[in-house]
């Protein structure tokens, strides 16, 4: 893989993240990764000052000099961007993509080539390595592009394999799960500082119980409610917290935000269709009809 040349279209948090975790495995050279952006130029000569990397100005010259091309971008910025490479995308081109919904047939259709594409859908804690990633492939990708995108994901967290169907579902729960844990550790705090604790103090004291937790979970490798019952003892102060966020709803609103979710990621796959032209159609216009659908 030392050989091959990796191009991120998109020099955003989640790409940096990708680029660090690809030249900390040593998987590939520095100069062998290509990124090019919409806009910001600055952000990109940052990225090659620091990291090393090739800044590109056009997606055609990524998509031209690449062997795996990164698509990282928002999923209503990726149908304009898939007509714009299309002319230049290469038969058997590979191709992750990182859009919440955008499924890879709707890839495979736009750019009307056989391609190779992988979906994945990492969360933002591969900022710190420590992402929760799954991935599907699409018709055209072979066994050993897949396992080429495990070991690729690997480098920013835990890397999982699911059917595409199952997408919506991952993106519910790992893709947005972050923020439910931030959304507790936030109250937490406030409760803490309540209760007199300096604020410094009742961070530090929540985010240690967080890792720590989690930390348990990992390592015992035990259910949670298991977990859960060795710390509630009967009459005890975590009984009496436990009680409280059971009469208030709290595992059933945490379900039903992740049910939610994924319902939102099915319901934004389902706007993004791909495109019809038609004589009067310029590219600019058909793209633009994709992303006022968006």
């Amino acid at each position: 893989m030392k050989d091959w040349v990796i191009g991120f279209i998109g020099a955003g948090s989640i790409a940096e993240a990708m680029i660090r975790g690809l030249l900390g495995a040593s998987l590939v050279e520095p100069g062998k990764i290509l990124v090019c952006n919409r806009s910001n130029n600055h952000r990109l000569k940052e990225l090659s000052r620091s990291l090393g990397v090739s800044d590109r100005s056009t997606k055609a010259e990524v998509i031209s000099e690449s062997d795996l091309v990164i698509l990282a971008v928002k999923p209503k910025d990726l149908p304009e961007v898939l007509l714009e490479i299309r002319p230049v995308v290469k038969q058997g081109q590979v191709f992750f993509s990182l859009a919440a919904g955008v499924s890879t047939a709707f890839i495979e259709s736009v750019v009307g080539k056989q391609v190779q594409v992988i979906r994945a859908m990492p969360n933002t804690s591969c900022l710190v390595s420590e992402s929760a990633t799954a991935v599907c492939c699409g018709s055209m990708a072979v066994p050993e592009t897949l396992e080429l995108a495990v070991r690729i994901f690997q480098c920013v967290g835990k890397t999982v394999v699911v059917p595409e169907h199952q997408l919506d579902a991952v993106t519910g729960l790992s893709g947005t799960g972050p923020a439910y844990v931030y959304l507790l550790v936030e109250g937490m705090i406030r409760a803490g500082i309540e209760l007199g604790l300096d604020p410094g103090v009742a961070r530090d004291l929540v985010i240690q119980t967080v890792i720590g937790s989690a930390k348990m979970l990992a390592v015992t490798g035990e259910d949670p409610v298991v977990l859960r019952q060795k710390v509630t003892s009967p009459g005890g102060t975590t009984q009496a917290g436990i009680k409280v966020l059971s009469d208030r709803g709290f595992n059933e609103a945490v379900v039903q935000a992740i049910h939610r979710a994924a319902e939102r990621s099915r319901e934004l796959g389902s706007l993004i269709t791909p495109p019809h032209k038609n004589p009067h159609d310029t590219p600019h216009a058909t793209s633009q009809k994709l992303i006022d659908n968006c």
